[in-house]
């Protein structure tokens, strides 16, 4: 394990065989998430024997099942992967009880790019901040992957969105979409901008994926019986949580671990999947902002996610379904 342009290799293998309720997919296409730099260096919670393919999620059709699987042959699906058989390939295995079935009119690409980020997104705001029309929401890193997709699900909750992101090209992409605020991290006074944005109330909802200082200073911007939702650490730090601070202003420090729920409650997985698909058909939420790679610019993408450089959201494209008849 290592540093990601040490350890992996382009090399040809067999395909995996299906085991019982199991479903092996032909990859159309594969998101590129942060969390694919530290299963390449032994960091991810959930480590995968060695060998690995890496890539945790794919979007494509179904080929062959094992035993026990209900899910046609021939079904287009999109889903977590079982490792260590990843996306990063022609094909992969998915648990059948998890890979969700596609329409013809979402593609490949744009179900993958919504996949993590839109459910992880919903299942935060949703199912455990329980935003609600007119709530004052900050989202951080609000021009990547997540942090896109829940500016787009809390505007499209009715809710005040206060995106922060680096740079002025990200804040004007969060403005662009939706949000009511663009704070831009980077600059010295942020803090004070920020908190002229929320207002001397506060924020109702947090959406931090970010972490550390930020995660900290976040706790100090919430309303009286705000919600602070922990998505992740990007930033590298676990922040700090003062419980005195806790008690005293009545609020809340909420675990979003989407993964999860693929064991604990699949039903509101496959729940969330048709409310993201019906809000998409009514244009209330939009496909991300998408770069598309081929197996050749993998490395380059997993750098460029490693250094920050990315908007929306980066695809592998290897066989991908673009719509329409297949």
């Amino acid at each position: 394990m290592g540093h990601f342009s040490d350890v992996l290799e382009l090399v040809d293998i067999p395909a995996p065989e299906p085991g019982p309720g199991q479903v092996l997919v032909e990859v159309g296409a594969a998101g590129l998430n942060f969390a694919d730099l530290l299963v390449c260096q032994g960091r991810y919670q959930v480590r995968s024997p060695l060998p690995l393919v890496p890539g945790l999620e794919a979007a494509g059709r179904v080929v062959a099942s094992g035993p026990a699987v209900d899910l046609p042959v021939g079904s287009r699906v999109v889903g977590m992967v079982a490792p260590p058989h990843g996306a990063f390939a022609q094909f992969t295995l998915m648990d059948a009880a998890t890979a969700l079935v596609l329409p013809d009119t979402v593609d490949d690409v744009t179900a993958v790019s919504m996949h993590v980020a839109y459910q992880t997104a919903w299942f935060a705001l949703h199912r455990r901040g329980g935003i609600g029309p007119g709530d004052v929401v900050i989202v951080h890193a609000a021009a990547g992957g997540v942090g896109s997709a829940a500016l787009e699900l809390a505007v499209a909750a009715g809710a005040r969105v206060v995106a922060t992101a680096g740079g002025p090209e990200k804040v004007a992409a969060c403005l662009n979409a939706g949000a009511w605020r663009a704070v831009d991290h980077r600059r010295a006074d942020y803090e004070s901008r920020i908190r002229e944005a929320i207002g001397e109330r506060g924020a109702d909802l947090v959406f931090d994926p970010v972490g550390g200082s930020i995660g900290e200073l976040s706790m100090r911007l919430l309303a009286w019986e705000g919600r602070h939702l922990v998505i992740g650490f990007a930033s590298g730090d676990v922040p700090r949580v003062r419980a005195n601070h806790v008690l005293v202003k009545n609020y809340s420090v909420v675990g979003v671990h989407w993964a999860g729920y693929l064991e604990h409650d699949p039903v509101a997985v496959a729940e969330a999947h048709s409310a993201l698909l019906e809000l998409l058909a009514r244009g209330r939420i939009r496909p991300p902002e998408v770069t598309v790679l081929d197996m050749d610019r993998l490395l380059t993408g997993l750098s460029d996610l490693e250094e920050r450089r990315t908007t929306g959201r980066l695809v592998l494209s290897v066989n991908t379904f673009d719509g329409g008849q297949p």
